[in-house]
């Protein structure tokens, strides 16, 4: 018997080496869309909530655990749900837009939220990207959901019993409630929202069930309005009731539209049509698994493919779709910055200063068309604002800084993807360097004195004075790229190129870090290296010390030389993890997140430092590039609840595990260059949108052996860093040799490394 048990463990483990597998799973089944749900306003693990939704879909859906109008709508550690919601939140911070929710329920109906919440757990709940069920306790009722981009179905297995119903709350803030019963049908619109709307923000949706009404009316607030199947008030909505076998199925498709009730049900008949909820849920398994195996990754660590695969679902959820196919098939949307319809494309939920760093740069990589899309849809928000959205949701938001959608335009234009505006784009990023927008982080905030001085002042009323210096620094660095492609005049890709060097303004070469400093020259005192905020953006010195992706080279100079650059950044890592938090009164989730993971002062938990680890090879020292991502990997990333070490931000902080575990990352998107790190995988497999396949092989690759000791291109040796973009697009392979020991030779000549603007 235990030779038989060992054998057969022999073969269940094999199962699990992919690259010898007889059958590879799915890498939908591999994804936990819980991961990062179980945070809380003052610890992040992700503040992710499982989404119910299609690669980049209109709409999403998601068990609600929260109170209405909480943006931690679901908390893993919840007992109870309280309905199944429509959301389009891109963050709990942000929080939400254009959301309903739907509940069943058996026996004494119950309307307010509060008391008709059911207990559940995730013993009984299934949650993937393309399907999700749970078990209702309170009622013996399971609810299944699928989605498409605009459109659900649910299916709901009811008890035998009279009275079951279904619940559709419209939430507050402004609602509208219309049940038809000759029709099966409810209709209606809810108007709450958290910002970044016009006046005439309306989410329009249709329900139409496949079991005729028993009973039907409407509510407000949490009365039942009795005979009433219309109302429109601050809080309405309705609640039909059928009466049902042991193990009877209630079916309901539903959809919205940001454009008309009209539109909301063409979308239902357009994609849901006749479909079946399985035939529904079969084509979004296929979806997922067609944009998740565009690249496969082999090894022996089940765990790390699934967080992997999980990693890769965040990546592919935004930025949104906000845009509808009309009766003539046209696209067209609903612009959220004024409220009228538009021809075109139009994206959003999004901060660009989280994702500019990997989010976009996958997209350029491995979606040049839709990354086309966006672009087009940056340019129809132009048009509609008079400026580049910076943090939408759906329209701008007063979030963040910078002027990082310069970025996403270099880095397409330059990587060569085409097919949209460039001339406008290129005129909108013009117009940010001149202008402060309608909200303060929209356009440049404080580029007066960017422009007339060289750095945003710490006394004069801007706040994050030496982040905004920082980024938009970078950002001019994007322009003069872009300039020099669109052969704009010399004068002016040498004015951006100029100001890309403003970085040294903010360099104290005393201390030796980013530092704020005064209108008349002198650097700001007393400085404290560990204050949170204050000149820096959720973060502090030791974090924006690095924030120079288009110089390290000349950064790495002003430090003193690549031996005092490597123990600079050795520092980062030393210290203990103290930190001033004086500038907001206590600390806040970003804070105790860098404490309590025992890396000393690196605060990967936020996107700031995300990079830094990447930057030894600039200064030589390959290896501890290869060791530090490693032990990120290892140490802050599993496809579990607490799986992230902060805010996942819109694909982010997932992105950076995604080209991380492929051995290469951006540091400088507006460059055609990615930095190699150390491949987590013995193999993955990236297939372009043409077609062309390139693989990184690492077949010795292991939790011990991290090190690169050489690297072959397309079979010839390489020595460089970095790999460049149209090497990966026109496919090919690079091949590491991975040990246990670091090396000392392979990567470490100047010439090695990774562009920067200094020679």
């Amino acid at each position: 018997m235990k030779i038989r048990y060992i054998f057969f463990a022999l073969i269940l483990n094999t199962s699990l080496l992919f690259g010898q597998a007889a059958t590879r799973p799915n890498p939908v089944d591999l994804v936990n869309t819980l991961m990062g749900t179980q945070s809380k306003f003052s610890l992040s693990a992700g503040n992710t909530y499982p989404a119910i939704a299609l690669p980049w879909g209109m709409n999403f859906w998601m068990p609600q655990t929260g109170k209405m109008g909480d943006g931690w709508s679901y908390m893993y550690d919840a007992e109870k749900i309280r309905g199944f919601k429509q959301t389009h939140q891109p963050s709990p911070w942000i929080n939400d837009y254009g959301q309903f929710s739907i509940l069943p329920m058996t026996g004494k109906m119950k309307i307010d939220e509060e008391s008709r919440a059911s207990w559940f757990s995730h013993k009984a709940e299934i949650a993937k990207p393309h399907y999700y069920k749970v078990y209702l306790a309170d009622y013996d009722v399971t609810t299944e959901i699928t989605p498409t981009e605009r459109a659900a179905q649910f299916r709901f297995t009811f008890p035998k019993a009279d009275s079951s119903y279904v619940l559709v709350d419209a939430f507050d803030r402004g609602s509208y409630i219309k049940i038809i019963p000759a029709e099966r049908k409810i209709m209606g619109y809810t108007t709450k929202n958290s910002g970044g709307v016009p006046a005439n923000f309306k989410n329009y949706f249709v329900l139409v069930f496949d079991k005729a009404f028993t009973f039907s009316s409407a509510f407000r607030g949490k009365q039942l309005a009795k005979d009433t199947l219309e109302l429109k008030a601050g809080h309405v909505g309705a609640v039909v009731g059928f009466s049902t076998k042991k193990g009877e199925q209630v079916g309901v498709k539903v959809a919205s539209s940001f454009i008309s009730p009209e539109q909301a049900e063409l979308n239902l008949t357009r994609e849901l049509g006749k479909d079946s909820f399985d035939v529904t849920k079969e084509k979004g398994e296929k979806e997922w698994n067609k944009e998740l195996s565009r690249i496969q990754v082999e090894g022996d660590n089940i765990d790390q493919i699934r967080t992997f695969y999980s990693c890769l679902y965040r990546v592919l959820l935004f930025p949104r779709k906000f845009y509808e196919f009309d009766k003539t098939n046209k696209i067209v949307h609903y612009s959220p910055y004024n409220g009228e319809v538009r021809p075109g494309y139009m994206f959003t939920d999004n901060g660009f200063w989280d994702t500019f760093r990997a989010v976009f740069p996958f997209f350029t990589l491995m979606y040049p068309t839709l990354n086309s899309h966006i672009m087009e849809g940056l340019a129809n928000a132009y048009d509609e604002s008079g400026y580049l959205p910076e943090w939408a949701s759906p329209g701008h938001r007063d979030c963040m800084i910078g002027s990082n959608s310069a970025s996403l335009i270099a880095d397409s234009y330059v990587k060569g993807i085409r097919g949209y505006d460039i001339n406008k784009l290129y005129e909108a990023i013009i117009k940010n360097t001149e202008n402060a927008g309608p909200v303060s982080s929209v356009g440049r905030f404080g580029h007066e004195y960017y422009n007339d001085l060289g750095y945003v002042p710490y006394d004069v009323k801007v706040n994050e004075n030496v982040a905004r210096t920082l980024e938009y620094a970078y950002a001019d660095f994007c322009i003069s790229q872009l300039g020099k492609a669109l052969k704009k005049p010399q004068k002016e890709v040498d004015l951006y190129l100029k100001r890309s060097q403003n970085y040294k303004n903010v360099f104290d070469p005393e201390t030796k870090w980013m530092r704020g400093k005064m209108k008349d020259g002198k650097f700001q005192s007393p400085f404290n290296p560990f204050k949170w905020g204050d000149a820096f953006t959720e973060g502090n010195s030791i974090h924006y010390t690095w924030s120079v992706f288009q110089d390290v080279k000349g950064l790495i100079g002003l430090v003193g030389g690549r031996e005092a650059f490597v123990q600079k950044l050795d520092t980062v890592f030393t210290l203990p993890p103290i930190f001033d938090d004086s500038y907001y009164g206590f600390p806040i989730h970003e804070i105790r997140e860098m404490q309590i993971m025992n890396m000393g002062n690196y605060a990967h938990g936020n996107q700031p430092i995300q990079h830094m680890i990447y930057l030894y090879n600039y200064a030589g020292a390959p290896d501890k590039t290869q060791y530090w991502s490693r032990e990120v990997m290892r140490k802050l990333y599993q496809a579990t609840p607490d799986g992230y070490c902060g805010d996942e931000d819109n694909g982010q902080t997932s992105a950076w595990y995604v080209f991380s575990s492929l051995g290469f990352y951006p540091v400088t998107p507006g460059t055609t260059q990615y930095v190699i790190g150390s491949p987590l995988f013995k193999k993955a497999t990236l297939t372009m949108e043409d077609g062309k396949k390139f693989v990184v092989q690492a077949p010795a690759s292991s939790d011990t052996n991290m090190y690169v000791q050489g690297a072959t291109l397309n079979g010839k040796p390489y020595e460089n860093t970095y790999l460049e973009h149209a090497d990966i697009q026109k496919g090919g392979s690079v091949q590491f040799n991975m040990t246990s020991k670091p090396s000392k030779t392979w990567g470490t000549k100047p010439e090695a490394a990774p562009f920067s603007l200094t020679k």
